[in-house]
């Protein structure tokens, strides 16, 4: 598998799913050097301090992945990426059809860049046939990604248990996040039903694999993240 030429430090994107501000930021210092790369989702967006704690996080060199799903009409979807297109942000997600997913990709500007979400991680076969989704999840999987692609974004969001199926068709025209990443083996943590490891996402051909309870819920937060960042070298330069 051919990937794509990223720092591996990098690849490794902690989720900073927690309540305010202080505590990212306590957290954030915990890590230290061992993170490079943060996503800020909507938990820390209902803090009211969002975008302080983005310019924080920015003036210490780090890069911050603005996981905000948008998901609106899509006149409304652009101009919210157009806001957010000078903050400083590398990536941020669209959660909607071909229309909001090219409203975002041609709001973007030169810097941040606009990530498909194809199926949420915390679905299972069962939870689609909930919503409505009739058909295969590989096959719904690889059908948004190429929603994604047409539309003019950068990459996807997706499980790495379908990132095989997006690299067979796809090749590496979009990067390819995948979270619900577990440390040792299969098996679902929390609301997270579709998750690999380290080593198999990144063999199966994620870019990044984003990471959050397994680290922030250690005993050591920092060294479960730098036995993963050792696992993203091995992996990469075997």
């Amino acid at each position: 598998m051919k990937h794509k030429s990223i720092s591996n430090k990098d690849r490794l994107i902690f989720a900073m799913d927690v309540a305010d501000c202080d505590r990212a930021r306590s957290l954030m210092d915990e890590l230290g050097d061992s993170v490079t790369f943060y996503k800020i989702g909507l938990e820390l967006m209902m803090s009211g301090e969002y975008f302080e704690l983005l310019d924080w996080m920015l003036a210490r060199d780090k890069k911050v992945f603005c996981d905000l799903k948008f998901f609106d009409i899509p006149a409304t979807v652009g101009s919210a990426v157009c806001q957010l297109k000078d903050r400083g942000a590398s990536f941020v997600t669209v959660h909607g059809n071909h229309s909001m997913m090219e409203a975002a990709a041609e709001n973007k500007g030169d810097t941040l860049k606009v990530l498909g979400v194809t199926t949420l991680t915390s679905l299972d076969r069962g939870d689609l046939d909930d919503l409505g989704f009739d058909c295969d999840l590989e096959a719904l999987v690889l059908s948004r990604a190429r929603q994604a692609l047409d539309a003019g974004c950068d990459g996807v969001i997706s499980s790495g248990l379908e990132v095989p199926k997006l690299r067979e068709h796809l090749d590496n025209k979009l990067l390819v996040i995948s979270p619900g990443i577990r440390p040792v083996d299969n098996k679902p943590m929390g609301d997270q039903k579709r998750v690999v490891t380290v080593e198999t996402a990144l063999s199966n051909g994620a870019d990044y694999i984003v990471v959050g309870r397994p680290i922030r819920d250690a005993a050591s937060p920092r060294a479960v993240a730098e036995a993963m960042q050792a696992s993203i070298e091995s992996q990469m330069n075997p």
